[in-house]
């Protein structure tokens, strides 16, 4: 396959730049194989059945853009750094601009919060050791950083206070993300209420989103890209209810890519097992999925290892009808933009 297979055009004004408001108000495309309707995403509850399964990622995302400068002799040069991954208490790998201006050792203040550039890697990824370390260095990163915004969002505006809750959803708990389970951000507690009315289960895991969510796919080749690994959690608790549901004849439906991915990760033949540690699943269309069988998400890149993903999940063809819709429709893309609930197609991947 190549990565231009996964191509579609979108116009520039349909990438949403905030939220809808109140974020229940988002519209909703629902679709299986041979169907689809747009309707908004408060009425999410009543396209689930009782004893459906809904599995949430609860990764907390960290204000992890950094601005400040690079000091070395008398020549100072304005830096961004986009936290990545912690490497040890002091110690972590993000994305630094302008890279190629830095060089190992260069001493770096982040308004206050002093650092040094430990090393550099490819396309853009250094190492930054910082002066402080472990909860000290959580607490100054707070206080200097801000939301780590998509670069087709950050291209068009700034980050502001506002994105510090816009950017986070309500699930949120285990801080180390660099970017939000962006799915998630449309329930608010009258949708969980009406989940629970209708009798729909809850489960939660965690996956730390990572550099994947920020670094193109450079490669014409589907097969030539490679995945960053994230963190991820999926505890005895979530996969005993991920297994009781499909026994029971219920449906397991992931709220976002990062917690169907972890839910892959962790199943095999005899069902999902309790997972901890790295993962790099790249799923694409050919995969065989062995625990969701349906996913809410939002609408993605172009070209991107997302809209791969769930080309995997429905077929190429038509999540690419799906995208051509919503684009006539003049639906809203990406973190901020509306949302689907998608149905694996039969014969898309069983397992």
């Amino acid at each position: 396959m190549r990565v231009d297979d996964f191509d579609f055009d979108l116009p520039e004004d349909l990438i949403a730049l905030r939220p809808a408001r109140p974020r229940r108000a988002a519209r909703l495309l629902v679709a299986d194989a041979e169907r689809e309707e747009i309707g908004v995403f408060s009425d999410l509850p009543l396209h689930l059945r009782p004893g459906d399964l809904l599995v949430f990622n609860d990764t907390k995302v960290i204000p992890a853009r950094l601005s400040g400068v690079r000091r070395r002799g008398d020549s100072n040069v304005a830096v961004e750094a986009t936290l990545l991954k912690r490497l040890s208490p002091s110690r972590w790998s993000a994305l630094a601009r302008p890279g190629k201006r830095l060089k190992p050792g260069d001493a770096l203040d982040f308004g206050g919060l002093g650092a040094t550039l430990a090393g550099k890697g490819e396309e853009g990824l250094v190492e930054i050791e910082f002066a402080e370390a472990g909860p000290a260095l959580d607490a100054e990163i707070a206080r200097v950083g801000a939301p780590p915004l998509p670069p087709y969002i950050a291209a068009r505006r700034a980050a502001d206070e506002a994105d510090r809750a816009d950017y986070q959803t309500m699930f949120a708990a285990a801080p180390g993300a660099v970017a939000a389970p962006t799915a998630s951000l449309h329930f608010e507690p009258e949708v969980m209420a009406a989940l629970d009315a209708r009798g729909v289960r809850t489960a939660r895991l965690t996956l730390h989103v990572g550099a994947g969510t920020f670094l193109p796919v450079k490669a014409e080749e589907v097969s030539g890209h490679r995945m960053h690994a994230e963190w991820g959690e999926l505890p005895p608790e979530t996969a005993a209810a991920v297994n009781e549901t499909r026994a029971a004849g219920g449906r397991v439906v992931a709220a976002g890519t990062t917690a169907l991915r972890l839910l892959e990760s962790a199943a095999g033949e005899g069902g999902v097992a309790p997972f901890i540690g790295e993962t790099d699943i790249f799923i694409t269309p050919g995969f065989r999925f062995r625990a969701a069988d349906g996913l809410v998400t939002n609408f993605h890149l172009p070209r991107s290892t997302l809209l791969m993903l769930v080309s995997a999940f429905m077929g190429r063809e038509r999540m690419l009808a799906l995208y051509a819709r919503a684009v006539a429709e003049r639906m809203r893309f990406y973190s901020y933009g509306d949302s689907s609930l998608l149905w694996r197609a039969r014969g898309e991947g069983q397992g």
